[in-house]
C-alpha cells in the first residue's frame, strides 16, 4: 500500500477546497470528505488516518476563520472539545503504570480528603469511567475558577455523589477532567497539560496542546455554528421534543435546567464567557476534560502511538479499553459505554459493524473524533470548526469512519 504522502493525487475539479493526499485504496474517504463540503456541512475540517505507522489519508479544506476568509492549512489546529478526555486518560494511565499505582484502590489512598461525603469507596477506575457520581458541580462555576485545577478538585472532593459510586455511570462532561486529572496531579505533580506536553506531545512530535500557547492560538481555527441543519437530526432547539426515541429523550433532558444533563454541561457556564470556546483564556487554561487544541494529524498520531505502545504498554492499553460500563447513561440518557477514559461502541460512539470489537476513542461535541482500533491497527483524527449538534459527532464523522473501514476490504 502506498502512503498518502507518496500518492500525490490531484484534487478533482469541483472539489478545489480539499487539499492533501490519500492513498488510492482510501479514495472513498476523500470522496466522503469532499461530499461533506459539497453539501455545505463543513466550514473547515481535516482528517488524517494511519494504518499501523503508515499515513494513508491526510486531507484538509475550507475556512479556518469564516469572518476573515482565512483558509484551513495542513497545520491548522482546532479546539476539539471532549477529545481531550482520551489524552487525560492516557496521562493518568501512564502515570499509574510508571509509578506502579493501583487504580482499583480507593482514590482517598492518594487523594487525602476525597473520602468525604460518602466517597470512601470511589476508586481511580471509577474516576476514569464516569462512575464517581459527580457529573456536575453542586454550584455554578465560572470559567475563571475553572482555570485552577486544584480549586476545582477541592470542590469535587467535598461534594456528595448523586448516586452510589460504582453502581451506575453518567457522563462527567467537565468534572471528568478534574477528577481523572488528579491521578496525574497528585501522583506526578504536573497538570494534565504539562504532563501531555512533556511526556506525550513533545517527545512524539505531536501537534496537540492541552492549554495552547499564544503562537498556536494565533493560527487556530475559529469555531462557528454549522450552516447546514441537515446534519443535526431532530427538531430545532426551540421545539418541544416528542416521542421516546433516544434523541427526543436527550433533548428533553437538555431543556430541563435541573436535569443532570443540563447541570453537567452548564458548569462552567460557557454562555457567560465572551466568545465561548473561542475565548483565548479558556483555550490557554487547558481544561482537562475539554481543552485540547490539535491538528487532525496530531490527534491521529496520538492514537497511532497508543497502539504502538509508545505511550503506555500494550497490556495497559488492552486493560484500559475493556468496557467497565455499558448501558443507560444517567446524564446523556442514551446508552453509552466506557473503558478507562475511552469511549467504546454505543449510541454515543457509533461505529461500523467491523469496528465494534476493537474500536475505542472519544468524540468531541460538535463533530470531532479521535479513534483507534486494536484489531485493525487503524488510527484516525478528524477535527472541525463548523459545529454540528449531535454529541456523538454527527453523521459527518460517522460517514468518514465507515469509509475508512470500507477501504480495508
Amino acid at each position: 500500500m502506498r502512503s498518502a504522502a507518496q500518492s500525490g493525487e490531484a484534487v478533482p475539479d469541483g472539489a478545489a477546497e480539499v487539499q492533501g493526499a490519500c492513498a488510492p485504496e482510501f479514495a472513498r474517504v476523500r470522496k466522503v470528505f469532499e461530499n461533506n463540503f459539497a453539501r455545505g456541512l463543513e466550514t473547515g475540517a481535516a482528517i488524517t488516518v494511519h494504518v499501523g505507522d503508515e499515513k494513508v489519508v491526510e486531507l484538509w479544506g475550507g475556512l479556518a476563520d469564516h469572518r476573515t476568509g482565512r483558509r484551513w492549512e495542513r497545520d491548522t489546529p482546532c479546539f476539539a472539545f471532549s477529545c481531550t478526555k482520551a489524552l487525560t486518560a492516557a496521562a493518568a494511565l501512564r502515570t499509574a503504570e510508571r509509578g506502579g499505582h493501583d487504580l482499583t484502590a480507593p482514590a482517598a489512598s492518594w487523594w487525602p480528603g476525597f473520602d468525604a461525603a460518602g466517597k470512601a469507596g470511589v476508586t481511580g477506575e471509577h474516576l476514569l469511567s464516569h462512575q464517581a457520581g459527580l457529573p456536575a458541580f453542586a454550584r455554578p462555576v465560572s470559567a475563571e475558577e475553572a482555570a485552577d485545577p486544584a480549586a476545582m478538585a477541592a470542590l469535587l472532593a467535598g461534594q456528595e455523589p448523586e448516586w452510589e459510586p460504582g453502581t451506575a455511570h453518567g457522563y462527567h462532561t467537565f468534572t471528568y477532567g478534574w477528577l481523572a486529572g488528579e491521578i496525574v496531579r497528585r501522583l506526578d505533580g504536573r497538570t494534565v497539560g504539562g504532563y501531555v506536553a512533556d511526556e506525550i506531545a513533545g517527545p512524539l512530535g505531536l501537534d496537540l496542546w492541552v492549554g495552547a500557547p499564544d503562537a498556536v492560538l494565533d493560527r487556530a481555527a475559529r469555531l462557528t455554528s454549522s450552516a447546514a441543519d441537515a446534519d443535526r437530526g431532530g427538531a430545532p432547539a426551540g421545539a418541544a421534543p416528542t416521542g421516546d426515541d433516544p434523541l427526543s429523550r436527550m433533548k428533553r433532558a437538555a431543556q430541563d435546567p435541573e436535569s443532570p444533563f443540563s447541570r453537567s454541561f452548564a458548569r462552567p457556564d460557557m454562555a457567560a464567557v465572551p466568545g465561548r470556546f473561542n475565548n483565548r483564556g479558556v483555550l490557554a487554561a487547558g481544561w482537562p476534560a475539554a481543552g485540547v487544541v490539535t491538528t487532525a494529524t496530531g490527534l491521529a498520531g496520538f492514537y497511532r502511538d497508543l497502539l504502538a505502545g509508545r505511550i503506555v504498554a500494550p497490556e495497559t492499553l488492552r486493560g484500559a479499553v475493556r468496557p467497565r460500563v455499558a448501558g443507560p447513561d444517567r446524564v446523556l440518557v442514551l446508552e453509552s459505554s466506557f473503558g478507562l477514559g475511552f469511549m467504546r461502541p454505543s449510541l454515543t460512539f457509533a461505529v461500523p459493524r467491523a469496528a465494534r470489537q476493537g474500536a475505542f476513542g472519544h468524540t468531541g461535541s460538535g463533530g470531532s473524533i479521535g479513534l483507534a482500533d486494536i484489531d485493525h491497527g487503524i488510527s484516525l483524527g478528524y477535527v472541525v470548526n463548523g459545529l454540528g449538534a449531535q454529541l456523538s459527532g454527527g453523521m459527518r464523522s460517522m460517514r468518514l469512519v465507515k469509509a475508512v473501514y470500507d477501504s480495508l476490504r
